[in-house]
């Protein structure tokens, strides 16, 4: 089943299956099932196409996908235009929500790992 150029796993339940689309989380999924008139445990594969073309027809009134993704890389480029404290952190690549950077900061940074004694490799044996 394909839903705006996005193809959905067949083989998984549509209240999980829906959240492959970039914008739809589990919440969110299963609002538009509701919505729809749809059981959320029915495998994505085995839908009808009334089921199909109403889940469509709700899903197409949702921000998702490019659109979203070019709204929250503009929302972010706007922040380090006007040089917000939250513009300077993304562009510096550090956390934006006040985690501390002394230690745990490796999900931003991309597992950078400075010191000597902090090396992924163990000490060569003699």
């Amino acid at each position: 089943m394909r839903i705006l150029g996005i193809t959905l796993p067949e083989n998984k339940r549509m209240g999980i299956a829906l959240t492959a689309i970039y914008g739809i989380g589990r919440s969110r999924a299963l609002f538009i099932l509701a919505k729809a008139d749809v059981d959320p445990d029915i495998k994505a594969g085995k839908l009808t196409v009334d089921q199909e073309n109403s889940i469509r027809k709700i899903i197409e009134g949702f921000k998702i996908e490019g659109d979203l993704k070019r709204e929250v890389a503009s929302n972010i480029k706007r922040l380090k235009d006007i040089k917000t404290y939250r513009g300077i952190r993304h562009s510096r690549h550090l956390p934006t929500r006040g985690q501390r950077t002394k230690t745990n900061s490796r999900t931003v940074r991309g597992n950078v790992r400075k010191t000597m004694g902090s090396g992924k490799r163990k000490e060569e044996k003699k």
